[in-house]
């Protein structure tokens, strides 16, 4: 019995309507594809050295490899080398995607080399309680510093620099150049009202809100920001590069010079040791190695140098303290000079100066003390050893005669006559025969 038209009807009205709305639920539901860009994250909180430098500019180089929509940089810097600045600002400006530079977290600051690198992006943020300026360029060179018309030369150069950048990304060409003049310094809500950033932001989603549908300039040309709803790929520096961080601090760099200098000085005092020798070779490679990333001044190297030199000579001469004074005085001024340079971060730090310069003064003193009294230690053993050792006379001493001594009977001899029994004491060895003297009681 076949069914009424009006039931078959009503069942093709139902499925239509399921499906219907099946497909306007699946068109509702967005893919994985329809999901928010994807932004890799960095984090710099530290100087700006090469190794900083080749960090950043890899970064941008992975996150275009792997098709990310941009890389924002979390910055919070002192300052640090102007070749390493000039390294990543060159690498922002190049760049094949967008490079957001975040002030950031509160009380974070973009300071010196900072401004620039922060001027440079493409976005320019701050978080809420940062600070950016002080951009006068220092000497960092090898001298200890550079005449009148230099330093003219090197803070005109610094402030066309700046300035190009700034007027590239719209940016306040007079206020840069105040920081770099009169390093000058200012809050993050000054910077927004003299447009010297893009956006104060309190977190990261913020400001992906505030940069949403901006127009930015790439290196391939224009191109429209889609950060709402942004996908953020943290990225952890590698391994390598925290090692070579972690070296190119100055702190570091002076610590690892001492421990290697140290470490050789015992191994040539106290040749077979091996142990000290292989730590303090590790240590001074590793040592030499973080100085080509640091503004040495290698007078200050030499001064230490010398001060060892000063410390070995105290063991061979007798100058009764003097070169051991002249030593810790070379080691203290070589300390001091040895990076050359009024950026507080690329310096080493007093608390680690003063506590490093007190143990290796102590440690080479100590060692000179324990030498010097190894060799005024009356000798133990051969014909030096004998001097001095007291026996017995077994038999009459005078021209010929028997003596006792340790245990063992020797020929001997005297300037005079010594009755058997007597106690004697030995004046000298020669050809395996003691000359004795009688101890008077």
């Amino acid at each position: 019995m076949r069914k009424p038209l009006s039931e078959r009807m009503m069942r093709a009205a139902a499925v239509t309507t399921a499906l219907l709305m099946c497909f306007l639920v699946s068109a509702g539901t967005p893919s994985a594809a329809e999901k928010g860009e994807v932004f890799d994250v960095i984090t710099v909180s530290a100087a700006i050295t090469p190794p900083i430098a080749e960090y950043i500019v890899q970064s941008i180089g992975e996150a275009a490899k792997s098709g990310a929509a941009g890389l924002i940089i979390r910055l919070d810097t002192p300052g640090g080398l102007d070749l390493a600045m000039r390294d990543i600002a060159k690498g922002i400006l190049n760049a094949p995607l967008p490079v957001i530079v975040y002030v950031s977290p509160s009380g974070a600051r973009a300071a010196s080399a900072g401004v620039i690198i922060t001027v440079s992006a493409h976005i320019a943020a701050m978080a809420p309680g940062t600070n950016i300026g002080a951009a006068h360029p220092v000497s960092l060179g090898i001298g200890g510093g550079v005449d009148k018309t230099m330093s003219q030369k090197i803070e005109n150069d610094a402030v066309a620099y700046v300035k190009g950048i700034a007027k590239k990304r719209g940016r306040s060409e007079a206020w840069v150049e105040k920081a770099v003049r009169k390093s000058e310094s200012i809050t993050a809500e000054e910077a927004l009202r003299l447009h010297v950033i893009d956006f104060v932001a309190a977190d990261l989603n913020t400001l992906l809100e505030q940069a949403d549908g901006r127009e930015v300039s790439l290196a391939t040309g224009k191109k429209v920001l889609r950060t709402k709803g942004a996908v953020l790929n943290e990225k952890r520096m590698g391994t390598r590069q925290r090692i070579l961080s972690v070296l190119s601090d100055p702190n570091i760099a002076y610590l690892l010079l001492l421990i290697g200098l140290a470490g050789l000085y015992f191994e040539f005092s106290n040749p077979g040791a091996i142990l000290p020798g292989v730590i303090g070779g590790i240590s001074l490679i590793m040592a030499f190695f973080a100085m080509q990333t640091l503004p040495v001044n290698y007078a200050g190297v030499a001064l230490i140098l010398f001060a060892i030199i000063l410390f070995i000579a105290e063991i061979k001469v007798v100058s009764h303290g003097i070169l051991t004074i002249g030593g810790i005085a070379s080691l203290v001024i070589g300390s001091l000079m040895l990076f050359q340079t009024p950026e507080p971060s690329l310096r080493v730090s007093w608390g680690v100066l003063i506590p490093a310069v007190t143990v290796t003064s102590l440690f080479f003193i100590v060692v000179i003390g324990i030498a010097l009294k190894a060799q005024l230690r009356r000798p133990q053993g051969g014909k030096e050893g004998m001097a001095g050792e007291e026996g017995r006379a077994v038999s009459d001493v005078f021209t010929e005669g028997t003596v006792m001594i340790r245990g063992e009977y020797w020929s001997a001899y005297s300037d005079a006559p010594i009755v058997a029994g007597s106690q004697v004491r030995v004046v000298r060895v020669e050809h395996l025969k003691l000359k004795v003297e009688p101890i008077e009681k």
